[in-house]
């Protein structure tokens, strides 16, 4: 389940490029929070607490409590976005989505095989995922990290589909269940090229000289 991590934040309320830049050379971020029954919050937060958060991040949906102090309030979040420097990289801007600890949000979770098939350890087949990502729905306390599917019985040519997901208690799958999320493939069979046959020559036509006797036979009378 998703960890809820706690991020201290502060009210942003000058604008443009300059204020943003004072916010970065104090060491701060600039960051948004929009969604929910709230108006959206312009905020600064601090660069070492969320490179930290990024840093330890196991899955893509993180949870966070932002605690405005100088508002006296928390908001409920998820990261949206975050913009890095194209060049060096660095934290430029991070987007909050909020969300309400009572309400269902869906996400997008990642689907992993966990285990090593029979159909690839004894048949030599190959292991194919055609889905990665899950469209989930449920409580924002309840979004797992990633979904993992055992995969150690499938034997060659069989299936999972969607429908075969074990998902946590509280979480509802909303891809279409007919949808395949792995298969055992039959292995390749390298083929070697074989070496060009020989192309028997064309035989050589001999042609025998004829005899002197058939040639004046031959000849014209005069």
């Amino acid at each position: 389940m998703a960890k809820q991590l706690k991020l201290s934040a502060a009210p942003r309320t000058e604008s443009g490029r300059n204020a943003v830049k004072k916010v970065r050379a104090r060491g701060g971020i600039p960051a948004v929070i929009y969604g929910g029954s709230e108006a959206p919050d312009n905020l600064e937060i601090n660069r070492r607490e969320i490179e930290k958060i990024l840093s330890h991040a196991v899955g893509e949906n993180l949870l966070v409590e932002l605690q405005i102090a100088a508002q006296g309030k928390t908001r409920l979040s998820l990261i949206q976005e975050v913009q890095h420097h194209p060049v060096r990289g660095e934290i430029l801007h991070v987007d909050f989505q909020a969300v309400s600890a009572t309400e269902t949000i869906q996400a997008e979770i990642p689907v992993e095989a966990k285990g090593e098939s029979k159909g690839v350890k004894t048949g030599g087949g190959l292991l194919e995922q055609s889905l990665r990502v899950l469209l989930v729905e449920c409580l924002p306390q309840n979004l797992p990290d990633v979904i993992h599917m055992d995969v150690s019985a499938l034997e060659i040519g069989q299936s999972y589909h969607v429908r075969d997901l074990v998902l946590p208690e509280g979480v509802q799958a909303i891809t279409d269940p007919e949808l395949t999320v792995f298969r055992i493939s039959e292995p390749t069979v390298a083929v070697e090229p074989t070496a060009l046959t020989e192309q028997p020559s064309a035989p050589e036509v001999i042609k025998e000289k004829k005899s002197e006797a058939a040639a004046a036979q031959e000849a014209p009378k005069k």
